[in-house]
């Protein structure tokens, strides 16, 4: 019995066994921790398995070190909720658009802002605001901004040369938008003489002198009261947007077209037409939706250009008449007296900057927010 002993002690076979015995007594470290002896144990060694031990397979052991630096679970989120967290993080876009609703606020506000002053925006005070060579008077506690050589009130008036400002820029861009998304959508859908037709008319229009062609124009149909078109393009605010208008849908039309090129070959437009979907729903209801981040981008970068056009054209005199204050027209005005009267031209030209410059930066921030590539 004795040597039979021995000789199960030392053999491998011997040693195995009773490692499989002791394996079997032993309880895991984590059965110890949680006190239930029968839910968890160590995961056996191949020695083990290859003896038959019937050893439990363990759950995780919850202080293990890979389960305490497991990830937290990874959840989706949607185009909105991406939109807005990356709107929320650019402080500059924030700042810049904060500026604006500030402006057109203030625009909005005009008239009850000179009901408050008590100065029109064309109402005289050469006695109280020129001196007896003419020369205006600068800011005081009546007159923030000054006064013109006329005499009236400069801060009223650069209040409302931003409703001038804001209404051309804005009117003038969604014009331009929507007639370059349906000129762009037909182009870029269709193809063949639609697109060559749509193409070769933008493209002669970019080649234009557009500076010179809107001065021809605005001057054909200002020279009269009645207008041009037999009445149909009259002075005023609608001529200025109308001709800034002709000169700036063929760069939509350019982005539009070829996006439309792309996504026509795309499976969801293929199934819409096998389902038999017509052209027109296709191109409203497949491809239009897939197109409004470029649109709501380059329409924001579109208005600061339009203002800058506007404030070329008055600085020329050839914008809104001079009874309507205009930023431009104002700055015009001021560059015969700068040296004596500096606040004419600085007040108007750093409001400008201001909301150019807002604009730029706003489109700048929708621009990253809406691209799903950008890292910001």
């Amino acid at each position: 019995m004795t040597g039979v002993l021995l000789w199960s002690i030392g053999s491998p076979r011997g040693v195995n066994t009773i490692a499989t015995h002791r394996a079997m007594r032993l309880p895991s470290r984590a059965s110890a921790i949680s006190g239930d002896r029968n839910a968890q144990a160590h995961h056996p060694p191949s020695s083990l398995r290859a003896h038959g031990a019937d050893v439990t397979t363990a759950a995780p052991d919850p202080l293990a070190p890979d389960v305490l630096s497991a990830p937290a679970e990874v959840r989706g989120r949607t185009p909105w909720q991406l939109f807005s967290s990356r709107v929320l993080r650019d402080r500059v876009a924030l700042a810049s658009l904060g500026f604006i609703v500030f402006l057109i606020l203030l625009a909005l506000a005009a008239p009850l802002i000179a009901r408050i002053t008590g100065h029109g925006p064309n109402e005289l005070f050469q006695r109280e605001m020129t001196d007896e060579f003419g020369i205006p008077k600068g800011p005081n506690g009546d007159f923030w901004f000054g006064a013109d050589a006329a005499g009236r009130d400069a801060f009223v008036r650069v209040i409302y040369g931003a409703r001038v400002s804001l209404i051309i820029g804005i009117g003038a861009s969604v014009i331009s938008a929507v007639v370059g998304v349906v000129l762009g959508v037909l182009a870029g859908y269709f193809g063949g003489w639609v697109d060559t037709i749509i193409s070769r008319a933008s493209e002669i229009i970019l080649s234009l002198p557009l500076l010179l062609f809107a001065i021809g124009i605005v001057t054909a149909c200002t020279s009269t009261k009645e207008g041009c078109l037999g009445g149909a393009l009259k002075p005023g605010l609608g001529l200025v947007i109308v001709v800034i208008s002709i000169f700036t849908w063929p760069y939509m039309t350019r982005i539009v077209r070829g996006a439309t090129l792309s996504l026509r070959e795309r499976e969801f437009v293929e199934a819409s037409r096998s389902l038999g979907e017509s052209n027109l729903g296709i191109m409203f209801r497949e491809i239009l939706p897939n197109l409004i981040s470029p649109i709501i981008v380059y329409t924001s970068l579109l208005i600061p250009s339009n203002i800058l056009f506007e404030a070329y054209l008055s600085f020329l005199g050839l914008g809104v008449p001079d009874s309507t204050p205009s930023w431009g027209r104002m700055i015009s005005d001021a560059s015969g007296i700068f040296d004596v009267a500096w606040w004419l031209m600085v007040f108007p030209g750093v409001l400008l900057l201001l909301t150019v410059l807002a604009f730029n930066l706003v489109g700048d921030g929708l621009r990253d927010a809406l691209d799903p590539k950008s890292d910001r």
